[in-house]
């Protein structure tokens, strides 16, 4: 798909009246006679082609004086796959905005992290979204609060500042100006009173029991269909680090460092949805976790664009053929995930997993999991920058790879971050001692969300080539390679999965 389809009527009318899916987040229909706007899935009669109107995002809707469809909902309809795939300004802004840096930080926080100035963010964002950064924060803040409404007993003053709003009154003006109902009357919807929520929802009555444990909120995260949760869950289990992620009860768990505190997220695969249980010390980083959960998990992505693309090489159409809708395994923290990815230079999954959980028992802040046996939040940069390098059991070139990089991320001089210029990035990494492409580039795949990074000197990505008749010297296979951009690193996933590495399976 192309950037702004918003633009291509005709597409965009043929999309609603076929309720397709795929293109729910892609763009948003609002209806003139009505006033509400919706996805294009939604499934009420599809209206009369001269009463739609077309926008590229729900803050460009709520902009616009449109309300939120209360059958489709489309606040809760998966992001923009644009986002993962770009590294504009644009894509990055929006990475930043999803990450909850303007409620933190404002428009100025936003262009000083994006290196623009305040004028030319607004002006880009407005051209393409058709809504400034304070527009698209605002709806992110109505999202939030409509969640922390369904699935909490929370008191609505206290949602309203969890949620980032400045005051009960504005957010109480923004969810019935964006949902056309008050904050009880949300409350009410989901609690019974005026009816059950609907399948599609974000919260069913039977989810929002009151938890168990204050701050622990039962959501459901949205994607495109198909999602393989094989690689994608076998991944993040197979290479979990003990103390910080386990496998528990069918769910992935991790531990989570958020700007305002620290969480606990259970993460379980559903046929249409991933279930999340959600646990956070301070719920004014719900729409953060949400984020980085979403990210990990790689859950925006659009598995049919994808899938296409590949099949058209005749070797790899089986393999996408037999388990379509592979996503990328990613991360919630940059940083951490590149400190991980030197603890596994040139040493087995088993044995980068000893080296991590060392490292979490000995620097690691502390937390408490009543629900299982998650201990620590994974050391943050400065914590591993005060380490004795002589106290690290690995060989001294690796140590000092790892003292580089840790000191350079705690003094601020590398940030890896959702904001990063990938291009950049690699640039920075490479100068790096111990730093090669097989290093670079899988930090660039898993934690800066690169779709076009590409392993050819990966041992189990050669072997794959090998077997599968296609180029096994890294040359000639990024020659042929060159036809599956953009989308490279999906393209590793399932050349990974011929393999029979515990990575590839989900975990019983």
């Amino acid at each position: 798909m192309q950037n702004g389809m918003y633009t291509d009527r005709e597409r965009c009318v043929r999309a609603v009246q076929s309720k397709d899916a795929r293109f729910d987040g892609w763009f948003f229909t609002a209806v003139l006679t009505t006033g509400i706007y919706c996805r294009p899935s939604c499934p009420v009669v599809a209206p009369k082609p001269e009463n739609m109107t077309f926008q590229p995002s729900a803050a460009a809707c709520q902009q616009a004086g449109f309300r939120a469809c209360k059958r489709c909902r489309p606040d809760t309809s998966p992001g923009s796959p644009e986002w993962n795939q770009r590294a504009d300004l644009v894509a990055r802004a929006m990475r930043l905005i999803s990450d909850g840096v303007v409620d933190r930080e404002g428009v100025p926080g936003l262009a000083t992290r994006l290196g623009y100035s305040t004028r030319q963010v607004e002006r880009q964002l407005l051209a393409e979204l058709g809504a400034g950064p304070l527009a698209l924060a605002r709806a992110q803040r109505a999202q939030t609060a409509r969640l922390l409404i369904e699935t909490s007993d929370l008191p609505m003053a206290d949602v309203a500042f969890a949620a980032g709003f400045a005051s009960v009154r504005t957010f109480n003006d923004t969810v019935r100006e964006v949902f056309a109902l008050s904050p009880s009357e949300l409350r009410a919807r989901v609690t019974g009173k005026n009816g059950p929520a609907r399948p599609g929802d974000t919260v069913t009555p039977a989810t929002r029991a009151t938890p168990a444990t204050p701050g622990t909120l039962h959501l459901r995260l949205p994607f495109r269909a198909p999602l393989n949760p094989d690689n994608l869950f076998g991944h993040l289990a197979a290479t979990g680090v003990p103390g910080v992620e386990e496998w528990r009860d069918g769910a992935f768990r991790r531990t989570l460092r958020l700007p305002y505190g620290h969480g606990i997220v259970a993460l379980t695969p559903r046929p249409d949805h991933i279930g999340c249980r959600l646990t956070l010390s301070d719920l004014r980083d719900l729409s953060v976790a949400i984020s980085r959960c979403r990210r990990m998990l790689d859950l925006d992505a659009d598995p049919v664009a994808i899938d296409d693309q590949l099949r058209t090489d005749p070797l790899l159409a089986p393999l996408v053929d037999k388990a379509p809708g592979r996503r990328v395994p990613r991360t919630v923290d940059e940083a951490e995930f590149a400190v991980r990815a030197v603890l596994g230079q040139q040493v087995s999954t088993a044995a980068a997993r000893t080296h991590a959980a060392r490292l979490v028992t000995a620097h690691g802040d502390p937390v408490a999991d009543p629900d299982g046996g998650l201990t620590h939040l994974f050391p943050s940069p400065e914590a591993l920058a005060a380490v004795d390098p002589e106290s690290l059991a690995m060989p001294r070139t690796r140590r000092t790879t790892f003292t580089t990089l840790v000191g350079q991320l705690a003094d601020g001089s590398l940030h890896l971050g959702v904001e990063s210029d990938w291009s950049e990035a690699r640039a920075r990494l490479l100068d790096l001692p111990g730093f090669g492409p097989w290093t670079v580039d899988v930090i660039a795949m898993r934690a800066l969300g690169d779709p076009d990074a590409f392993l050819p000197t990966d041992l189990g990505i050669r072997r794959a080539a090998q077997e599968l008749g296609l180029p096994s010297t890294p040359a000639a296979l990024t020659a042929r390679a060159a036809a599956w951009r953009p989308w490279r690193a999906y393209a590793v996933q399932y050349l990974w999965a011929t393999d029979s590495h515990p990575i590839n399976f989900l975990p019983v």
